[in-house]
Formats: C-alpha cells, sequence, structure tokens
C-alpha cells in the first residue's frame, strides 16, 4: 500500500479527489477511499470526515490507534454530530470530537460553509436556529435542510456537538462544579446537559471527569480559581508560528495586546469583547516545534468573565491563528509552482493569520497602529480588571461612530455600528466587500485587507500584486510565502 504520510503519490491523490470535493464517482469509490485512509491512520483527514463501527457503537478519527474494524462492520460521517446522531459514541481513545475543524467549512463561501462558521461562533446556542437563519438570509427550513443534506445533521444536532466538546473541555481541565459547567457550556438544563454527555461519551459528567488525562488532571489540581482555562489548539499538519507572531508583534496595539518573550517562545496575550462578557488570553508559540507531521497543537490560557463566552473565544483565536487550515492542500498547490516551490519546502505549514475582533481589524486597517493606539486611550472601555499592560477593550464601531463621525473612518464605523458592512463568520465575502468599496474614501487595498484577515478569505490578491490564477485557490497563502521570503532577505 501506498505511504499516505508522504504528500503525493497517486493514492493520495485519488483520496483527496473523492473526499474534498463534492463530485464523486459514487457512494462506494468514496466510502472505499475513506477506508484507505483509515486503515493508514491518516491524520490528513482528521475533522474531515469521521467513521463508526457498527459492532462497537463507537465512532472515531480517522488516525485513530485502535484496531482497524473490517470494512463491512464501518460507516462514514461528515461531522461528528451526524455519528452521534445514529446513535454512536465518541471514543475515549482517539476523542473525535477535539481534532481540528473541517478546512472546507473554513474557506467555503456557499450558505453551508458559512452556517458552520456561525454554528462554531455559538450563534445557534444565543439566537436559535431562527437567529442563524436570519444571518443567512434563508428560512429556517432551508438552513435545516441544506446543512442535513450535505452533513447528516441539522443546526440543533451540530450545536448539541459543540456544547458537548465544551462540557468534555470544562470537566476534564477546570475543577468548576458540574452544574456551572451545564449552564457555562450553553446547555438549558442540568438533565439536558447529563443526557447529552451520556449519549455521546457513555459516561455521566463525574465519570467524564475521572478519565481526563494525566496532564488535564494535574492541571485542574494546580490551578487556582484566578488562572484561567488551559487549553490546547489543535491544528492539523505542519505549521510555521515563526511569521504569525512575527506579525502580531509588529501590529500589537498597547493597552488591548502584547506580545512578550524570545523568538520560538514568545506569549501573544490580548484581551476580548465577547457576547456575554468580555475576555484575555494568551496563546504561546511553541518553542520547537516540529515543521512536519501529522499535526500539533498551540497552548493557551482563558481568563473569561462569564463561562458561556468559551466556544466563541476559541472559534476567534482558531481563526486568528488560522488553526482550522489545511496545509496539505496548500503546499500541493502551491509547491507545484517553481517560483514558490523552494520557498514552501523551507516553510511548510505556513499560515494566513485571521482577526479575532473583525470589526476591530477593519478599522486598524483604515487608520494604522499609531492612531489606533490613540483611540484605545481615548474611548477605549477599561477593564474592570486589568492584567498588565492589557488595560482595555478597543472602542466599539457604535462610539467611534458617535465620537468622531467625520472621514472615511467615522463612515466606517458607523456601517459596521448599523449592520451596512457585516464582518461575522456568516457573512458573504463578496457582499461585505462591495459594502466596504461603498464606504467614502476606503480604498481597495484596505477592503482586500479586510477580506483576507476579517473575512477569512484564502485566495485574495490585493491591487498590484503579481499573484498568477495557477495559484487559485490559495492566492492569501502565497502572498505569505512571499512576504516571509522577503522579510528573510532584508533581514540578512
Amino acid at each position: 500500500m501506498s505511504d499516505f504520510r508522504q504528500p503525493g503519490p497517486p493514492v493520495w491523490r485519488k483520496l483527496e479527489h473523492v473526499t474534498r470535493t463534492a463530485e464523486y464517482e459514487d457512494e462506494t469509490t468514496r466510502d472505499d477511499a475513506r477506508y484507505d485512509a483509515v486503515r493508514s491512520r491518516d491524520a490528513r483527514f482528521d475533522g474531515a470526515f469521521f467513521f463508526a463501527v457498527e459492532t462497537t457503537g463507537i465512532y472515531c478519527r480517522p488516525s485513530c490507534p485502535a484496531v482497524t474494524p473490517k470494512r463491512h462492520n464501518v460507516r462514514f460521517f461528515a461531522t461528528a454530530a451526524a455519528a452521534q446522531g445514529s446513535g454512536f459514541r465518541a471514543c475515549r481513545r482517539c476523542r473525535p470530537d477535539a481534532v481540528p475543524g473541517s478546512a472546507d467549512w473554513n474557506v467555503r463561501a456557499d450558505v453551508v460553509g458559512r452556517a458552520m462558521r456561525l454554528i462554531g461562533d455559538g450563534v445557534v446556542d444565543r439566537e436559535g436556529v431562527a437567529g442563524l437563519a436570519v444571518r443567512l438570509g434563508y428560512s429556517a427550513r432551508q438552513v435545516q435542510r441544506q446543512l442535513t443534506a450535505e452533513l447528516g445533521a441539522g443546526p440543533v444536532a451540530l450545536a448539541r456537538a459543540q456544547r458537548a466538546h465544551t462540557a468534555r473541555v470544562l470537566l476534564q481541565t477546570t475543577g468548576l462544579p458540574v452544574t456551572e459547567i451545564a449552564f457555562a457550556s450553553g446547555f438549558a438544563s442540568v438533565r439536558q446537559f447529563n443526557d447529552t454527555i451520556r449519549a455521546v461519551y457513555a459516561a455521566t459528567p463525574s465519570e467524564l471527569r475521572a478519565t481526563a488525562p494525566a496532564r488535564d488532571r494535574a492541571s485542574r489540581r494546580a490551578a487556582a480559581p484566578s488562572a484561567g482555562i488551559p487549553l490546547r489548539l489543535a491544528h492539523r499538519g505542519p505549521y510555521q508560528p515563526g511569521p504569525v507572531f512575527d506579525l502580531l508583534q509588529r501590529e500589537a496595539v498597547a493597552g488591548i495586546e502584547e506580545v512578550g518573550g524570545p523568538p520560538g517562545s514568545r506569549v501573544h496575550r490580548r484581551t476580548l469583547r465577547l457576547p456575554y462578557g468580555t475576555g484575555v488570553v494568551a496563546v504561546q508559540e511553541r518553542p520547537g516545534l516540529p515543521r512536519t507531521g501529522s499535526g500539533g497543537w498551540l497552548d493557551a490560557r482563558l481568563h473569561l468573565t462569564d463561562l458561556r463566552d468559551l466556544t466563541t473565544c476559541v472559534q476567534r483565536l482558531r481563526r486568528l491563528f488560522d488553526l482550522d487550515a489545511d496545509p496539505y492542500a496548500v503546499d500541493e498547490r502551491l509547491g507545484a509552482d517553481p517560483r514558490l516551490a523552494p520557498l514552501v519546502a523551507a516553510r511548510p505549514g505556513i499560515r494566513s493569520p485571521g482577526a479575532a475582533d473583525p470589526d476591530e481589524f477593519a478599522l486598524r486597517a483604515l487608520t494604522g497602529r499609531e492612531e489606533a493606539e490613540r483611540l484605545v486611550r481615548q474611548y477605549g472601555k477599561t477593564l474592570d480588571a486589568p492584567c498588565g499592560a492589557l488595560t482595555h477593550l478597543f472602542p466599539e464601531p457604535a462610539v467611534l461612530a458617535e465620537a468622531e463621525p467625520d472621514g472615511t473612518r467615522g463612515a466606517l464605523a458607523a456601517a459596521l455600528a448599523d449592520g451596512t458592512v457585516r464582518l461575522d463568520p456568516g457573512a458573504d465575502r463578496d457582499d461585505a466587500e462591495r459594502a466596504l468599496l461603498a464606504v467614502p474614501g476606503l480604498d481597495a487595498r484596505t477592503a482586500a485587507d479586510v477580506r483576507t484577515r476579517a473575512l477569512g478569505d484564502p485566495d485574495v490578491a490585493p491591487p498590484g500584486a503579481d499573484l498568477p490564477d495557477t495559484w487559485r485557490p490559495w492566492r492569501s497563502y502565497a502572498l505569505n510565502h512571499l512576504r516571509a521570503a522577503g522579510e528573510r532577505e532584508n533581514a540578512r
């Protein structure tokens, strides 16, 4: 059998085709290719699909180290929620609920991709299916039908699976009482929480807490109540943290952000405005992070005034650090170009950073760093409990629109405040760019920056950039390769 851990062999291309596109030869061909990935324990497909074993009633990620089941006992699902909805419970060995999100949903611009990003941001928990449908511009029935047809589960089931994962994280990494965890995870009642945990993990909440890995149990015992929630933010494939932390360090706005520590082990800290409260988060650049491999993680610690914001906070950090990207697909396409091949070889797994707060990024992209610091000092909300140099939240668009209504910044702030420009995870990228360009004085380059960072578009070519169509759909990543190479030459 071909080695799936070496990118590029014909069997890998076949598997990538039948798994990552909608043009399947037939269902059997697709599932046979998926079974090949399961047999080889290929971590590159963790999150892209899940498999369940009918004889055990358990579902797993493709890289599960357990003995490979027989083909006729295996079923495949597009989401963990679909597997749970069919009566399967999560494997305790491979933790299929903890894999990085599907890279397809992260980059897709259609209604399913937009819906998945909104569900990940906690919209269904806060606003219900009706709120999700309004944001997407469809009826609730249409949203239900499209998600069920493609993913095997509707918005309620997808949100339920996410709540279960959040609950497991809190049970195994914090000492919070079970009742508090139930409501912090988004459940409407303790009974609903208990029933869901039993259905998904085949254990009571107390039993699930007792099965936490030794590392998590030690952290839970040692942590003071004010120490925050420690998390591992998983990613697939190789990851280049250096260029991401370099960018965040250059952009850091005093009062709301800071990046400290020596290169290779820096820590990015920042404040966040969240739906239910505020947060102070810290993410570490892992020293000696492997340049190749099946995946890894970044260590994070979250200090939240309201634990109901946990899911939303995690999703915003994942977008900021581009942790749901598919580096294999990006590197395979860009590495085939003679101009980019040496850059891809030097930096496999380079990322295209996003934004922790899309509205904030748009205003900062327009004003620049120094002016952003003035706005924070003058109009930013002071934290109830400042954390070192982190003292403020970036001012809300409505505050800026009222305080300084004139000029392009005032017009942009007003458009963000009244919803004329929407940059939330479910925003249509083309509509958002058109709305940005309609703001008086806002140029195409700023709109392209916002589309790349705030909207997470993987295929943006800024005005004047020499990015050929052969680099589609990953031109945002190609631009980061060119920038990283140019900065290295300038440093020399």
